[in-house]
């Protein structure tokens, strides 16, 4: 299990039977109580032995040997797994349970146990696809994760500190989680217990439905506390579809440099809210620029679903399928515009830069000195000094970065960025720092 930073946390939540004894207390039976039938009462009791009925025998324990990389190195972990294949004896784990493995092996509920071949991993969504020779397996069904909703019930299944088999129980915290890595996260919070050795296990809802697969925890300590993230289902369907036919993920790109939308730009724009990412810049020959889209363009919707953050965005292409037809919808000076856009190849799509935002304010500038070998051919203003105390420093604007345009209008020289700002209270401004460009905005 991937262990993260340290946060706020709070006690477990009161056990099932006394949430439930609370209840029946105060006048309220089973049958007013809305609960899916799997873990109505059975012989007077409320359980979720429906539910694990189904789902035990498809989660798996996976136990990893390690290439050794010196006398001290440790030679085996171990993580969990699960059977989405019974045909097939495909397992779905994490890419962080295998990764650096000499052999898998694979242990089922009924203690048969069985050398795994990789099929494939793909480290960016942290799943990967095992399989195995054996008969008499039981996959367990994918749900759909969109369908889930904050506070519905879910357990937990995997094999935590090695002990084997064992089950907790939560409910969705959050949903649409991200900005623990540099990869494509769109995780399911719950807070189900979920400890080292979970990794690659089922988050499973009370139709016996895999939703989501244990990857991470938030903890000081290595242990639950009530923060552990799930991959949803969805994405492991996807992930897992291209590698059992490409034997890897093709990841998809527009070919775009996008940021989340701050308050700043909110009111520089004229937007209602922050609703949206802003294009920073797009790409040469990428599937963005045959499609129209421009730097400035406020990307608003992927698709008919809202575009909620620029992680989202980033994540909703990369899972999408090269070719794929997609519906933008952009907002561009103050306007809205559909826009189709083909998806494009990503062979390249780790080495874009990750825009970052700041406020500009109080620099000395100079026309850019024509054919400077760090710009190439751009042309704009440079900015020469930036005082210590001054909003643009506190902002994170530094001496060499150039101002390209104002209000998506180039500049030329100092003489042009004058006359473009001249007379305004606020304005949006598109700056190029090494071979990064990013938007900052005036207030």
């Amino acid at each position: 299990m991937r262990q993260l930073r340290a946060g706020t946390f709070r006690s477990p939540d009161a056990s099932w039977s006394v949430c439930w004894a609370w209840a029946l207390a105060i006048g309220v039976t089973a049958a007013a109580v809305v609960f899916p039938p799997v873990a109505v009462a059975h012989d007077g009791k409320l359980t979720f032995a429906p539910v694990l009925e189904q789902a035990t025998p498809a989660v798996v324990s996976i136990r990893v040997d390690l290439r050794r990389r010196g006398p001290w190195s440790s030679s085996g972990s171990s993580g969990s797994g699960v059977i989405i294949d019974a045909d097939q004896g495909h397992v779905v784990t994490n890419h962080h349970v295998i990764r650096g493995a000499e052999k898998v092996t694979v242990a089922l509920e009924d203690r048969r146990e069985f050398e795994a071949q990789l099929v494939g991993s793909d480290p960016g969504t942290d799943i990967a696809l095992l399989k195995i020779d054996a008969d008499g397996l039981k996959a367990l069904p994918l749900g759909d994760s969109d369908e889930l909703q904050v506070g519905d019930f879910v357990v937990a299944i995997g094999n935590p500190f090695d002990l084997g088999q064992t089950v907790t129980s939560g409910i969705v915290s959050a949903l649409g989680r991200s900005g623990f890595s540099d990869g494509y996260e769109d995780f399911i919070q719950t807070d189900a217990s979920i400890n080292r050795g979970n990794s690659g296990g089922a988050l499973v809802d009370l139709e016996g439905r895999l939703v989501g697969i244990n990857s991470v925890i938030v903890s000081p300590s290595g242990v639950s506390a009530g923060l552990g993230f799930a991959v949803p289902a969805n994405i492991v369907r996807t992930v897992t579809g291209q590698i059992v036919e490409y034997g890897s993920v093709r990841r998809g790109q527009l070919g775009v440099m996008i940021q989340d939308l701050s308050p700043d730009a909110v009111d520089v724009l004229g937007l209602e809210a922050a609703k949206g990412v802003i294009v920073a810049d797009v790409v040469d020959g990428s599937a963005a620029e045959a499609a129209g889209i421009q730097s400035g363009d406020v990307v608003l919707s992927l698709d008919d679903e809202e575009v909620v953050s620029a992680s989202d965005l980033r994540t909703r292409v990369g899972l999408a399928n090269v070719g794929d037809e997609v519906e933008l919808v952009v907002l561009r000076d103050g306007k809205r515009k559909a826009i189709e856009a083909t998806i494009g190849t990503a062979e390249d799509a780790e080495g874009l830069p990750r825009p970052s935002m700041s406020a500009l304010a109080g620099v000395r500038l100079r026309d850019l000195p024509r054919g400077h070998w760090l710009f190439g051919e751009v042309r704009g203003v440079e900015v020469t000094a930036v005082e210590g105390d001054s909003r643009a420093w506190l902002a994170g604007l530094r001496r060499g970065d150039v101002i390209l345009a104002v209000n998506r209008r180039a500049v030329d020289g100092v003489a042009e960025f004058e006359a473009a700002v001249e007379d305004l209270p606020q304005f949006a401004m598109l700056v190029q720092r090494g071979d990064r460009r990013f938007f900052v905005f005036i207030r």
